[in-house]
């Protein structure tokens, strides 16, 4: 067993801090304890976040925060066993997966230098008319100011990248609050940003058991921004109550669809499927949960994918040859357990799994023709189970794609062109995939959705220009004339 304290990290001292056992996912064994801050510590800690930003003798120039930036990535790239095995232990990913996500994380890393690099304002046009004569006018980037995270627990290393390493690229001080069920990637990863070099003020990682405390520091008006990675329920109350003028950026679930055109090469994209569908146990906010396809191939697509689930490798994480590992909590399998058994008692066919294989993982499981208003169908299930509807018209697959709440990212495999852009232009979603599954991602890509499913755009570039605003300056001269 590998035990280990979580403390929060701040210049607070948190004083009778309470605290909250860690445990893994897969065998339910200890893996630490969480320190937890109380009410009494909010107004200390929100203080060093708007000092740090108001403080100009601790400002961070861009050469500081470009070298803090290196220096990190470097440490990580060194670290990166470490870390894929703390991903793989805290959240149950499978250790092939953990890997790619450490890679990914490094690689955020120099996403966020970059985008400070390339980060300039413009010039905007005078000398055009009797108004704007002998002057000119142009802009710079600002950071916004202190900027509250609350991050989920399905990518711990890479969310964490996503939200902290912006804001150290735009100045911004932030205050990051991981999910309590994987804490340990964040708490060293923040740990390696202060050796290389960020002052602690700059980056609190707090650990919150109470919700009370999570909304007092949400609402509290030194926060200018607040990015929030987690259910839409939760999301949408938070940015109810933020303070007057505060952005946000919120990345929630959806119900990602697939269409299927009669024309497709199924042995070809299965693989895409499984993977979409499949991956960290389907607990991803743009997983695969709806396949729309062709009456035509309806029957091979079936027979196909029955052949190819039994080989998915569900088990330990830790193991390099599984494919789905556990689920992040024991209450997650008897949730999606009590969803999937209602929708079969509805009329639904179970193709296969449909089951618990133990307390901690769940059979990858498919699901045909389930009622189009049952919860199956409307709800995000975030679990590895897939539902495969038949269509005879494409806009009657467009119309079982689409969902009242959520609009995240869809995808169409075809060879038709007219297809292709017609489900461009109807599918609800904020990213549509042309012959790619809808859990396709690269950092440097816009990431985000629409509707229920959030608000604002993720990737590194794009979550940092949104740390950032313009400000203009007018000069006024008799000597610039041209």
């Amino acid at each position: 067993m590998i035990s280990k304290k979580i403390k929060n990290i701040t210049p607070v001292k948190i004083k009778n801090p309470s605290y909250v056992d860690l445990y893994s996912p897969w065998d339910l064994k200890k893996i630490g304890e969480v320190e937890c801050i109380s009410n009494k510590d909010v107004d200390k800690i929100l203080n060093i976040s708007a000092k740090a930003f108001l403080n100009n003798k601790n400002h961070l120039s861009k050469i500081k925060r470009l070298e803090i930036l290196k220096k990190c990535k470097e440490k990580l790239s060194k670290n990166s066993k470490k870390f894929a095995d703390m991903i793989s232990l805290e959240g149950g990913k499978p250790l092939k997966d953990a890997k790619i996500e450490v890679e990914r994380a490094i690689n955020g890393l120099e996403l966020c230098a970059e985008a400070l690099k390339k980060s300039h304002g413009t010039e905007i046009p005078m000398n055009i008319n009797n108004a704007s004569i002998n002057k000119i006018a142009f802009t710079r980037k600002y950071p916004v100011g202190p900027v509250l995270a609350i991050s989920a627990f399905n990518h711990p290393l890479n969310l964490i990248v996503h939200q902290v390493g912006p804001a150290i690229a735009a100045g911004c001080p932030i205050i990051i609050k991981p999910s309590l069920d994987t804490p340990i990637s964040c708490y060293e990863l923040i740990k390696l940003f202060l050796k290389s070099g960020l002052p602690e003020e700059f980056c609190q990682m707090v650990n919150i058991k109470n919700h009370l405390i999570t909304q007092k520091l949400v609402s509290d008006e030194r926060i200018s921004f607040f990015s929030f990675i987690g259910s839409s329920k939760v999301g949408w109350k938070l940015k109810s109550i933020l303070p007057p003028g505060a952005k946000s950026a919120m990345e929630h679930g959806g119900v990602g669809s697939v269409i299927i055109d009669k024309d497709t090469n199924l042995k070809k994209i299965l693989p895409l499927i499984l993977r979409g569908a499949f991956y960290h146990a389907g607990q991803v906010c743009v997983s695969i949960q709806k396949i729309i396809v062709h009456d035509e191939l309806m029957d091979e697509f079936i027979d196909l994918i029955k052949k190819e689930i039994i080989k998915i490798k569900v088990g330990d994480p830790r193991n390099i040859k599984t494919d789905v590992g556990p689920l992040i909590r024991p209450s997650e399998v008897k949730r999606i357990d009590k969803i999937v058994k209602k929708s079969v008692k509805e009329g639904a066919e179970l193709v296969c799994g449909g089951k618990a294989k133990n307390k901690t993982t769940y059979e990858c499981t498919v699901i045909k023709n389930p009622k189009e208003d049952s919860e199956i169908s409307t709800h995000e299930i975030f679990g590895p189970v897939l539902c495969v509807y038949s269509y005879n018209n494409i806009d009657n697959a467009i119309n079982k794609a689409n969902n009242d709440k959520y609009a995240f990212q869809a995808s169409v495999f075809t060879k038709n062109i007219d297809t292709a852009m017609l489900c461009y232009e109807k599918l609800d979603a904020k990213s549509v995939f042309i012959n790619e599954q809808t859990a396709f991602r690269v950092d440097w890509m816009p990431f985000g959705g629409i509707k229920h499913s959030g608000e604002g755009e993720g990737g590194i570039e794009y979550s940092f220009s949104d740390l950032l605003y313009d400000k203009l300056m007018i000069i006024n001269s008799d000597k610039i004339t041209f």
